[in-house]
Order: C-alpha cells, then structure tokens, then sequence
C-alpha cells in the first residue's frame, strides 16, 4: 500500500491537505528578504486566482507527490526512521518533488500560475529542502 492510499483515504484526505496547506503558510510566513517577498508575491498571486486555489492545487499534486516518495518513504521504514531518513535525504526528496510540480507546471492553461512558477523554479529547491522534515512529520502523522 503506497502513500497515497493511506493519506489520501476519504477519512484523511481533507485533513492531509489542511495540513499541507498550513505547512505552506508557515514555511512562507518564515521567509524574509529579497527572496521572501518574492515568494509571498507569488502566492499572494496565486491565492488571486480563485478562492481555495491552493487547496485545489495542493489536492492535486500530492497524490503524484506521494507516489514519487513512496521508494524513499519505504527504504526510510525499512531503516526504522522514515522522517529521518527523508529529511537526511532531502536533496533527494526535494527533486522528487520538484520533478511532479515541473511536468504539471508544464500543462498549466492558467499563464499566470506558470509564469509565477517559471520565475522562482531556479530558486526554490533550498526553500523545498527547508519544508523538508516539516512535510514528513505531516506524512508520518497520517501514515
């Protein structure tokens, strides 16, 4: 059983992306300078969109997400540790993830949603290492 059958089961669906969401807000609340206003910008664009736009977006993308950390998640279960064993690999994590949001940024019909993606993608991998240990604890929570 992968992760996304486990996380994204009708019992906790809603609350996995509450979470992931709440995530998302304290991870940019914590950003400052140059980059951190250019984060905030962006998704105070991207909320812009339409209400719920980011629970929507976040709904879609985790099952692709939990399904490209499925491998690592279980190579961090046989080890005992699966939190741990993402977060020490983190670089790793980040590119799995990274590798969903670029094909679907690809498919995007809504220009500015892709144009704010194209902008920051060169420089939000540390930002996704950061969120790292902090989005495992939300998949261990519901695992």
């Amino acid at each position: 059983m992968g992760l996304s059958d486990k996380l994204l089961n009708s019992d906790k669906r809603a609350m996995v992306i509450d979470d992931c969401c709440k995530l998302l807000e304290t991870q940019l609340t914590s950003k400052s300078g140059i980059s951190g206003i250019g984060l905030k910008a962006a998704y105070a664009a991207l909320k812009g969109v339409k209400p719920g736009y980011i629970a929507y977006a976040v709904e879609q993308l985790l099952p692709d997400c939990f399904t490209a950390l499925d491998p690592m998640w279980n190579e961090g279960v046989q080890n005992g540790d699966p939190v741990a064993h993402l977060a020490t690999n983190k670089s790793r994590t980040a590119d799995a993830l990274l590798s969903i949001t670029d094909a679907r940024a690809k498919k995007v019909s809504r220009p500015i949603v892709r144009g704010t993606y194209e902008k920051l993608r060169g420089s939000v991998k540390p930002y996704i290492e950061e969120a790292i240990p902090d989005f495992a604890k939300v998949i261990n929570k519901y695992a």
